[in-house]
């Protein structure tokens, strides 16, 4: 069960990281421009800059919850709620601008369940293993 809980820590760390690395590199810091340009397609140009910082701090936020572990099957259902939308919402309106193209679909899909597993799966034999004392 040890190598369990290490699994599950270290992909929670990779979970975090891609979001922070999507809020902070490409949004807030604005080292990818084509991420503007998605948030320009979808919401509009007039504001688009701003709405790009906010959505990236809004995705720094999302890696601060992950690593607090609090809540973390919430935090995982909002985080697949949000790719999941995220992404059917920037392929129906910024295909031509996606890194992968339609492809973008497979890689959040894959994304989703390992947040999904985490989540639920290793941290559910984590979790039972720890308080195994309380349940007979």
């Amino acid at each position: 069960m040890r190598y369990t809980r290490m699994l599950h820590t270290t992909i929670m760390y990779f979970i975090a990281l891609v979001w922070l690395v999507n809020g902070l590199v490409c949004k807030v810091l604005h080292l990818v421009p084509r991420h503007e340009l998605i948030v320009a397609s979808v919401l509009g140009s007039t504001h688009s800059s701003l709405l790009t910082v906010i959505i990236g701090s809004s995705e720094i936020g999302m890696a601060a919850w992950i690593l607090s572990s609090l809540q973390p099957r919430l935090c995982a259902i909002v985080q697949i709620v949000i790719v999941g939308a995220m992404n059917i919402i920037e392929y129906n309106k910024a295909l031509d601008l996606l890194l992968f193209g339609k492809a973008n679909l497979l890689f959040a899909a894959l994304f989703i369940v390992v947040i999904y597993l985490n989540a639920f799966r290793l941290n559910r034999k984590y979790t039972a293993t720890r308080f195994s004392c309380l349940h007979p």
